[in-house]
């Protein structure tokens, strides 16, 4: 509500200060007639002049508001040395206009000019009092009436200053946390994408391998054992469709939520670890798997992470490692899950792909990181290449 009559009063500043300076004129003209008892009353006169003048620089005080308060001192201090009382209502126009100048100018400019007022009446009334009033009414009066208007300009001024403060410091936040939710908006973007880029690069790498070393097999044996190689080609069948299978669901993420055609099949985990050593099998990299410490149900980001690793390890032995047997070990400790994928070749990839080469071992440490783990590779002493991943079992 102050806030409202705040902007009426800008909007129409002018009609009120003309209305204020008529109602201040009649209440200079009734301080005026009031005279103090075993004195003599002054003629009206003057005093009709003085608040004509002091009143009508009311007017402008908004822009010159130092003129009209050395302008209303003047009259006042006249009216004083006629022989008026300095009453509150003589000193209205004063007191209006230091209140203005305490509201629009810096503090010590508002103090150096009520304190040249004051000192301006009560010298004046000292020297020039032909009515000889009480000292009380020459001094202490004047001096607390103009203060008190100084004090609530100053309070109102200070009370905007916060005001604007708090307006600027809302906008700051306001625009921070606009800067933040496009930061992070952008930021989960570039994390959604590096996801999806993970899942694609398992999913063709692994199943695009598998099938080159299925149709490689085969066709080594199509001639010698055709029942082999026929059983070989319908394992690669199996691995196109499981392959087309994950892509379309994988490409699904890219979909709207409320596409009634986005796949609803569930992320590969561990339970299907017995499915990728078959078919690691078929392609002629028989894969053996122990397990150590009490299964425990993983979470799904681990889950999935812990069969991604899996799969991408064995992809990079049937496609870099001149391999016989791999083999896979799951330790499940209180906390953690520790898999270690080893291989008995002669040659491996190296943990930085050269460029122009894929990025594997990269993929498998942004997946074990991003779940809290770590994942270390390297060649082993007695030969061969280990990749080794430590997971939490519920980050």
């Amino acid at each position: 509500m102050t806030t409202s009559l705040e902007r009426y009063t800008e909007r129409h500043h002018h009609a009120l200060d003309l209305i204020t300076a008529v109602v201040l004129f009649g209440v200079v003209i009734l301080g005026a007639a009031l005279s103090w008892p075993g004195t003599a009353r002054p003629a009206l006169g003057p005093a009709l002049l003085l608040a004509g003048i002091s009143c009508a620089a009311l007017v402008g005080c908004r822009s010159h508001p130092r003129t009209a308060v050395v302008v209303t001192a003047v009259c006042i201090a006249a009216a004083s040395a006629v022989g008026y009382v300095l009453t509150p209502l003589l000193l209205a126009p004063a007191m209006m206009k230091l209140y203005w100048l305490a509201t629009l100018t810096e503090r010590k400019i508002t103090y150096a000019y009520c304190l040249g007022t004051i000192a301006t009446l009560v010298t004046t009334a000292m020297i020039a009092d032909p009515g000889h009033h009480a000292l009380v009414l020459k001094t202490i009066g004047p001096a607390v009436w103009l203060l008190l208007p100084v004090a609530a300009g100053r309070a109102v001024r200070m009370r905007r200053a916060y005001m604007e403060a708090v307006m600027e410091a809302a906008q700051a936040r306001a625009e921070h946390a606009e800067h933040t939710r496009e930061e992070e908006a952008r930021h989960r973007v570039a994390e959604e994408r590096m996801r999806i880029a993970r899942e694609l690069h398992d999913v063709v790498a692994h199943h695009l391998a598998l099938a080159n070393a299925q149709a490689g097999t085969a066709a080594h044996l199509v001639r010698n054992q055709p029942d082999q190689a026929q059983k070989i080609l319908t394992g690669l069948a199996s691995t196109t469709s499981s392959a087309l299978r994950e892509l379309k669901a994988t490409v699904g993420l890219l979909r709207r939520t409320d596409d009634p055609d986005a796949p609803l099949e569930p992320s590969p985990g561990l339970d299907r670890l017995p499915e990728l050593t078959d078919a690691f099998a078929s392609a002629g990299l028989p894969v053996t798997v122990t397990t150590r410490g009490e299964p425990r149900r993983l979470s799904p980001g681990v889950d999935l992470t812990a069969f991604r690793i899996v799969q991408e390890a064995l992809t990079n032995v049937t496609k870099h490692a001149a391999a016989h047997t791999a083999h896979v070990r799951l330790i499940y400790s209180r906390e953690l899950l520790t898999i270690s994928v080893t291989d008995d070749g002669t040659a491996t990839a190296t943990a930085a792909p050269a460029p122009g080469r894929g990025f594997g071992l990269i993929g498998m440490r942004e997946r074990a990181h991003s779940v809290g783990g770590a994942l270390t590779a390297g060649h082993r002493p007695e030969g061969g290449f280990e990749v080794t991943t430590e997971l939490p079992l519920h980050p």
